[in-house]
């Protein structure tokens, strides 16, 4: 890899997910029934943003949790070929059945991280819909599976790569395509 463009900068990415709050207030009518759910690791950062810009603008708190997908891989044996894989449990801070979550991911690609992420979520409740967030969507799918709420849709090949940048992990908001 050696070109890199940068495709969303911190002011994008802000801007991003405050129309991505606004959407999903919108589409649910409010936010009382929901929960946001983000994927380990850069998913459960944007869940907790979209938390914050949800509390700014109709001063309701949502509850945040965490997911955990590694045990519901279909490609964990390849994944972890040289040992067991770590195993963290599930914590999605409130009870699901009967409510909206909203899954929150970085990008979405093949459509295998939602899709394992599913059925971690129906193995702990029965919830009344699942929705799904992603900062990008870069198009490839493998599994019939789109976002519901998208920061931006950036067109890729199959050889090029999306990193995506998070102040809390990495010291900057950034996203890059790397060719």
């Amino acid at each position: 890899m050696s070109q890199q463009n940068t495709v969303m900068d911190d002011q994008m990415m802000k801007r991003a997910l405050t129309r991505i709050a606004h959407e999903i207030i919108e589409r649910n009518k409010g936010v009382e029934q929901c929960v946001l759910v983000g994927i380990k690791t850069r998913g459960i950062y944007l869940a907790n943003r979209l938390k914050e810009r949800i509390e700014a603008i109709e001063g309701v708190d949502v509850p945040v949790g965490e997911l955990d997908i590694t045990m519901y891989r279909d490609d964990l044996e390849a994944k972890h070929e040289n040992g067991e894989p770590v195993v963290n449990e599930v914590d999605l801070a409130a009870a699901i059945d009967d409510k909206k979550v909203i899954v929150v991911d970085d990008v979405l690609y093949t459509g295998r991280t939602v899709r394992a992420a599913m059925d971690a979520i129906m193995d702990q409740g029965r919830p009344k819909q699942i929705q799904l967030a992603v900062l990008i969507d870069r198009g490839h799918r493998e599994l019939p599976i789109r976002a519901d709420f998208v920061g931006k849709n950036i067109p890729t090949s199959s050889e090029e790569q999306i990193k995506v940048e998070l102040i809390e992990v990495d010291n900057k908001d950034l996203v890059t395509i790397h060719k």
